[in-house]
């Protein structure tokens, strides 16, 4: 042990250390906030990554279908990743410079600006602090700032982060209700969804549209004229729901009708993951400011907004941060975002998304607990259900209980997926980008054969 004025210092264990991940999770829980999350539903310490896979303390390897809730599109430890990282590291670079100008930088902008939408390639580009929730700030900031109206809109099911102003835009509610006032002037209005509509079996994207318009534009709507409308183009935490295009096309004629600021939430969809490289430019969002962070620092810490020139309206130093744009993150961005061009993963996500539904579908025909199978490319949800309890509209209800012990299942045979949506009933799958079509059968056996075996669990007496 090294000591240093009487202060044990920590050392890394020696190689062939008897450690387990089970003593690494115990100091864990001991050390850390109960805040904590992934350990507890997924009971594993990593000490490797390549591509799509990972390995524990005791060698066992997994298929990574979590990869940073979506952040690595290259997956693990990428050769244009690395080599960007190292590239940096050995020219000497400055690691950290505010917002003050490298050739790192300039290189990002660009390369980011080049694969935008049509209409934002002539925008602006804002560095924030380094999560996708700071960026969700000032975006809102900025579209109060050039509206100079207070009040925002955003929709149930929505997942904007966990500060103040991200939070009081998120929809869960039990992450809020602790916390009394947050961001005051926020309205959420249903989303619509294919599955478990908030509007029976009526046709939910019609209605929630209307339902937007009233908000924006009729007197008697109660809600003051908004900075800013809000939207994912498909919602991750929510439960993997997309936008239905036609929805999507009335929240743009809305808001630009009412002179709000249209902010697309694409920290998850963004750069390639639902087989377009912007979920939003594919079902004809148009929107006034992007919001993008995860796969766009190549899964190093990195947040952006786009956002049209015309809403520049701020004083310098409006929103600050002092790791705004870090030179590994960019570096590592910018190999990210032309390597996803260059080798067509937008297209690729496509593909293997398709596969991975096919095969979730299968699943499903044989399985009535399977309720609904949905998402676009390699942003895929599975939502499990109880069969023999309906709700008012006939449909069978969440099963959260069941979602979890598929999670567990699935872990044990070497996949690691994540849930959400409604009673985290949904099981979602966000690999990387690069996973092969012989891993996608083996995650679709995974959860095959995970809920045959809760089944199988439940038909030996365990009950909930």
């Amino acid at each position: 042990m090294a000591y240093h004025e009487g202060v044990r210092l920590a050392e890394p264990p020696a190689t062939g250390s008897a450690e387990t991940a089970d003593d690494l999770l115990e100091r864990q829980r001991l050390r850390e906030s109960s805040a904590r999350s992934y350990p507890r539903r997924l009971p594993i310490a990593l000490v490797e990554g390549r591509g799509s896979t990972v390995r524990d303390r005791q060698g066992r390897e997994y298929i990574d279908c979590l990869a940073g809730a979506g952040a690595l599109a290259l997956g693990h430890h990428h050769p244009v990743v690395v080599q960007a990282l190292r590239d940096v590291l050995d020219e000497g670079t400055p690691l950290s410079t505010l917002d003050l100008p490298t050739p790192i930088r300039d290189r990002f902008v660009e390369q980011l600006f080049a694969v935008m939408p049509e209409p934002l390639r002539e925008g602006r580009i804002l560095f924030c602090g380094p999560t996708g929730a700071d960026a969700v700030e000032a975006a809102v900031k900025l579209a109060r700032t050039a509206t100079g109206r207070s009040g925002s809109i955003a929709f149930g099911g929505a997942y904007h982060g966990m500060t103040q102003g991200a939070l009081a835009l998120t929809g869960r509610k039990a992450v809020k209700e602790p916390l009394g006032t947050l961001l005051p002037d926020v309205h959420h209005l249903p989303f619509p969804t294919a599955f478990r509509s908030p509007f029976g079996l009526d046709d939910g994207a019609a209605m929630a549209g209307r339902l937007v318009e009233w908000a924006l534009t009729d007197d008697l709507s109660g809600i003051a004229t908004p900075a800013a409308v809000i939207a994912e183009p498909v919602q991750g935490e929510g439960g993997v729901q997309p936008m239905p295009a036609a929805f999507a096309a009335t929240l743009r004629r809305a808001t630009k009708a009412a002179g709000t600021v249209l902010i697309a939430d694409e920290v998850q969809t963004g750069l390639g993951r639902t087989g377009d490289l912007w979920a939003s430019e594919a079902i004809g969002l148009d929107p006034d400011v992007l919001v993008l962070s995860k796969a766009v620092g190549g899964g190093l810490p990195l947040a952006v907004i786009i956002h049209r020139g015309e809403l520049d309206g701020w004083q310098p130093g409006a929103h600050a941060g002092t790791f705004r744009g870090q030179t590994l993150a960019l570096a590592a961005g910018a190999a990210t975002i032309r390597e996803v061009v260059r080798a067509g993963l937008a297209q690729r996500a496509r593909e293997a998304g398709r596969r991975l539904t096919e095969g979730l579908l299968a699943v499903a025909a044989d399985d009535p607990r399977v309720g609904h199978v949905r998402g676009r490319g390699l942003m895929t949800g599975a939502e499990l259900v109880d069969p023999g309890v309906v709700d008012a509209d006939g449909v069978p209800v969440p099963d959260g209980w069941l979602a979890g012990k598929v999670q567990g299942e699935m872990l044990r045979r070497g996949v690691i997926v994540e849930v959400g949506g409604t009673h985290d009933a949904v099981v979602r799958f966000l690999p990387p980008l690069v996973i092969t079509d012989k891993e996608i059968d083996r995650v679709v056996d995974a959860f095959g054969a995970a809920l045959r075996g809760v089944h199988a669990e439940a038909d030996e007496g365990d009950d909930r």
